[in-house]
């Protein structure tokens, strides 16, 4: 997937073009002062790898063989490349760290002699966009989504893009979970992968990459760390009986009887990943006829959405909506579920 290049028109060096005709004189030369040039740049304004990342164009001839490297900060390795007799492009050799914006010193005037120095920089910076695919190609091999990635092409670097497909895992999971998958495009079914993934590495499970996740993404493909639990999926049906599958891999190894929320407190349908557990909380609250609540003691939690949780909840009958939102179930139901639905499980409620 390749990105349509914007390049941006920057500044042209203000070095003193008058000393390009140097003039020998007693005491000097242009062989013993070299020569002022100046260059003009383009930049990217997004960092694609194997993509250029600047251009410039000089008022003399030079070579890359004369060019000192590139600097920019955060180190990032680059490579000139010859495109004419006046024109050189740079272009990114390392690993970028996605989310991060790099500071480049770009040089607007140079002194040749056999080799040229920078006399005149401008600092302009450029960022590298999240690579979706690269990013689920990494969970996919640490198991940490419902698909498989098959590589098109041969690396000794696990951990590098490459062509390739995706294949879902688990064919008997509902059909309205597996169409939410779709390659190349941020969705939940990434969103929860990621959450589960930063969860595992002791990470702030926001469900965003960021420089910390991305650097430890890739160094668990690398070292083939792979996810150390099941695949795990919650479905709630809100029809009658209302029920609660837990899948594990693919397979519903348990069902239970539930109750979802009454009318005028609904629990909101969609799918969502778990973001908070508690094996024992104090939930309080408001009911719809203003009066507050508050149920000490209410076992084996994981909130969805909001304040909507998967919890154990006493009541004398379950699979109809008696709820204020979460969806309730029997303690000793609710006592299996919770340790399979860690941070980043997704949970579905759905009509």
């Amino acid at each position: 997937m390749r990105a349509m290049r914007k390049w941006v028109a920057t500044v042209t060096a203000a070095a003193a073009v008058a000393t390009l005709a140097l003039t020998p004189t007693a005491s000097a030369s242009p062989t013993q002062t070299g020569l002022f040039v100046t260059a003009t740049s383009q930049v990217s304004t997004t960092l694609v790898p194997s993509m250029p990342l600047l251009r410039l164009h000089f008022n003399h001839v030079v070579t890359t063989a004369m060019l000192p490297a590139l600097q920019v900060s955060p180190r990032l390795a680059t490579k000139w490349e010859q495109i004419g007799a006046r024109d050189v492009q740079a272009v990114p050799v390392g690993a970028a760290t996605p989310s991060v914006s790099y500071a480049i010193s770009l040089p607007t005037g140079y002194k040749c002699l056999a080799t040229c120095r920078v006399v005149a920089t401008h600092v302009v910076t450029t960022s590298v966009n999240v690579n979706t695919t690269w990013e689920e190609q990494l969970l996919a091999q640490l198991n940490y989504l419902p698909v498989s990635f098959t590589a098109l092409a041969t690396s000794n670097q696990p951990a590098k893009q490459v062509p390739g497909y995706f294949s879902w895992r688990f064919p008997l999971l509902p059909a309205d979970f597996i169409a939410q998958w779709r390659p190349g495009v941020p969705g939940v079914i990434l969103t929860g992968a990621l959450m589960n993934f930063q969860s595992v590495h002791g990470l702030p499970t926001t469900g965003v990459v960021n420089p910390a996740t991305w650097n430890t993404l890739v160094k668990a493909a690398t070292a083939h760390q792979v996810n150390p639990s099941t695949y795990n999926y919650v479905d709630v049906s809100e029809s009658s009986p209302e029920v609660l599958v837990l899948y594990e891999n693919g397979v519903g190894k348990f069902r239970t009887f539930v109750n979802t929320g009454i009318s005028v407190a609904p629990t909101s349908q969609g799918t969502y990943p778990v973001y908070l557990r508690y094996t024992s909380q104090t939930m309080s609250g408001t009911n719809p006829d203003g009066t507050h609540y508050s149920d000490p003691g209410i076992p084996w939690i994981s909130y969805f959405n909001g304040g909507d949780a998967l919890h154990g909840f006493i009541r004398s009958s379950y699979g109809y909506p008696q709820s204020l939102g979460c969806v309730e179930m029997p303690f000793a139901s609710a006592a299996i579920v919770w340790p399979h639905t860690p941070i980043g499980t997704l949970v579905t409620v759905r009509a």
